[in-house]
């Protein structure tokens, strides 16, 4: 050994003996900010429980509450000890709300496709830019015994919505078939999805509704029907005023009804970075809740009596309060309107008690509250999404604060509205920085020009747009709202021509493929890091916050892919684009496959011969797919099979097979039928095989399929 490894040894071991001392030293001055770690813990207690493979007994959940619950008591004089038995805590909770909701939301699912009458009461109508989709409690469907009705079911009107409003009772003949699985393994599962929305099956009608007598009985109409039925009104208001897309938008923003909005209209503000306007979320909140607010103030200026002697600035906060929650109810209460609602909720109780509580603790207080409501939302890309926005955006104020307080200070007129623009750029890259991996996670597109979007967009819908909507609100109950939705549309033409604009600029969406799972949770733990802490120490996250963009790269799609009905297959090409195995397969599944790969559809199959890559070679009885060294073949036509074919690496067919190749590694139509749809990975030493039921597990969602060859 020479001089310089013997020195070398010691400094590595002095730098690690410093480094446990300097975090200790770091977690130590943080101290106040540790409870900001337990939503975390929650979410990651609601994560456990949805990454399992196989269900939990459902006494888990609560004996593990129960074990930390007495933990905490019995670590609660020690300081030391008190925060990690508070973790434990937090853990446990996340995981048992997940778990009691799961099996409390419980109901019957179709097992298989149901072509029938159906009979029950609508609860919720949703327009779409063809037709409209009903949600229905069903009472009676087709041949089904009662104790196999789902809790409710959608079902496609081809055109209008047949009259019915929430709370009708109407009989119509229907098909419906269970909630689609997964496109793919690792793809979203609507499944898990409909269960969570006690959805048991899906599907069109084939007549239009007719009213029906309701069954002896019947329970009366629940809250959410009238509350449906009231959304559904304002819709058809706004709608009769505006019947092009201008009105559909417009709905979106009043009453969050989005399924009417044209594709193209929607792809444009999604690829220009504006869909966050579309969906109503703290924006939206946000500029009702001032609008509400400043403007009642005002009023109450003008009023000396009131003025002089009472305090207007919490009557005003009260008002304002109670009519943001009137929105939040009109918008349909979704994941990001609640969370944007609780925010808000908190900055006006803290005007009521003289307090600023537009903070990290805020934030996570709104956590919690809706995990505990509804676990399974920690899921979704609204939650994940809403949560990372605003988190960051506080993490950034809070850094920031006393630096944009000296740029307010003594400003004129020019210079807040130049830093009003400066503040919708900054809000504008925080928020496209920090929802970025959730966006190509679970949408695989990125908008490249968000930030000039934003600029040009917002300021449109704060001083014209929302306060036009709301004044339109107001009009309804008079029939005058067409006088405020006229001026609203020429707001929203702008906003849809800025949105138009920036997609036709070169480059204006960057499509990605999805990262691993593993690799957003680790990003969004280095995020997290970097958001809580406030001292230097949190810039160490920024170390999995690059492991966690580097898997974007690590990912290899798939080489082959198989479709749930065994009919529709997909090879990848040299260029990194599938080829499908029919010209007309499921829409659904190919737009699944080519998204998460960002990919692009080629040419079907040849008849015979060659793909343009060489890749693929078919005839009439099989076709040969050959990738890094592996050959795959995969049959046509049983008859016209050539036998010789079956020494390939790996057999694919649509029909049974095991007796065309004994012996040969195979995946047929039995297989499908079991287990779903299939990806294939073919490497030089060794083939991977992953399909949706072994990604699923063995969940209360996931469905239950026969183990008998049902072609046989």
């Amino acid at each position: 050994m020479d001089l310089a490894q013997a020195d070398a040894r010691p400094a590595g071991r002095g730098w690690l003996r410093r480094a446990g001392p300097w975090l200790a030293a770091n977690l130590a001055a943080e101290r106040e900010r540790w409870p900001l770690w337990l939503p975390v813990l929650m979410g990651a207690g609601i994560g456990t429980y949805f990454a399992l493979k196989t269900e939990p007994p459902a006494w888990l959940g609560p004996v593990a509450l129960a074990l930390a619950a007495l933990a905490l008591s019995l670590a609660w004089r020690s300081e030391r000890r008190r925060f990690p038995a508070a973790g434990c805590l937090a853990l446990a909770l996340g995981f048992a709300a997940a778990q009691f909701q799961a099996h409390n939301v419980a109901a019957p699912v179709l097992e298989h496709r149901v072509a029938g009458t159906l009979a029950g009461r609508v609860s919720s109508v949703d327009p779409l830019p063809e037709g409209s989709r009903l949600s229905i409690a069903p009472a009676s469907l087709g041949e089904l015994a009662p104790a196999q009705l789902p809790a409710r079911v959608r079902v496609r009107l081809r055109h209008g919505d047949g009259g019915v409003a929430p709370g009708d009772w109407v009989s119509l003949r229907v098909s419906l078939e269970p909630p689609p699985a997964p496109a793919m393994p690792g793809a979203y599962d609507f499944e898990r999805a409909a269960w969570f929305e006690r959805l048991g099956g899906v599907g069109y009608a084939l007549s239009a509704p007719e009213p029906t007598v309701p069954p002896d009985g019947a329970a009366p109409g629940e809250w959410n029907q009238a509350l449906n039925a009231l959304r559904q009104g304002v819709t058809s208001r706004i709608r009769a005023a505006l019947p092009n897309p201008e009105g559909a938008i417009a709905a979106a923003l009043i009453t969050g009804e989005t399924h009417a909005i044209p594709p193209g209209d929607a792809g444009a503000f999604r690829d220009a970075g504006l869909a966050h306007i579309l969906v109503i979320a703290g924006l939206h909140m946000g500029m009702v809740a001032g609008i509400c607010f400043f403007a009642l103030r005002a009023i109450f200026a003008l009023i000396p009596a009131i003025a002089l002697n009472y305090p207007t600035k919490k009557f005003a906060a009260c008002l304002a309060l109670a009519m943001t929650f009137g929105y939040m109810l009109l918008s349909g209460a979704t994941v990001s309107s609640r969370r944007a609602f609780a925010m808000i909720a908190l900055a006006l109780l803290a005007v009521l008690a003289d307090r600023f509580s537009i903070s990290a603790r805020a934030l996570a207080l709104a956590a919690v509250a809706i995990m505990l409501m509804s676990p399974s939302s920690a899921m979704g890309p609204s939650f994940q999404m809403s949560f990372a926005a605003v988190a960051a955006l506080v993490a950034f104020y809070e850094s920031y604060r006393l630096q944009l307080s000296d740029w307010h200070r003594n400003a004129g007129g020019l210079r807040l509205f130049g830093l009003y623009l400066l503040g919708i750029s900054f809000t504008t890259i925080v928020t496209t920085v920090a929802t970025a991996p959730f966006t190509i996670y679970h949408f695989n597109r990125f908008p490249l020009y968000s930030v000039a979007a934003n600029v040009a967009a917002v300021p449109i819908t704060g001083f014209w747009v929302m306060p036009w909507a709301i004044l339109s609100v107001l009009l309804m109950p008079l029939h005058l709202e067409f006088l405020a939705l006229h001026p609203m549309a020429w707001g929203i033409d702008a906003i849809s021509s800025i949105a138009k604009g920036v997609t036709s600029w070169p480059g204006a969406v960057m499509n990605l493929p999805s990262m691993p799972a593993w690799g957003l949770g680790v990003l969004g733990l280095g995020g997290l890091w970097l958001a809580i802490w406030r001292r230097r120490w949190r810039y160490l996250g920024l170390v999995p916050v690059a492991l966690g963009v580097a898997s974007i790269w690590l990912a290899r799609p798939p080489d082959i892919l198989i479709a749930d009905d065994g009919k529709l297959m997909a090879v990848r090409d040299a260029g990194g684009n599938y080829l499908p195995s029919l010209a007309q397969g499921g829409r659904s599944a190919e737009e699944s496959w080519t998204k998460r790969a960002a990919a692009h559809l080629g040419p079907v199959w040849p008849a015979s011969g060659a793909s343009d890559d060489g890749s693929l070679n078919c005839d009439a009885g099989a076709c040969v797919y050959r990738a890094r060294g592996r050959s795959v073949t995969i049959i046509r036509d049983a008859a016209k099979f050539d036998r010789g074919q079956c020494s390939a690496d790996l057999v694919l067919a649509n029909v049974p097979a095991w007796k065309l190749c004994p012996g040969a590694r195979i995946i047929d139509s039995i297989d499908v039928y079991r287990n779903g749809g299939y990806a294939v990975w073919l490497e030089p030493d060794s083939i991977r095989v992953e399909n949706t039921r072994s990604d699923q597990g063995d969940r209360l969602w996931s469905p239950k399929r026969g183990r008998d060859n049902p072609d046989q």
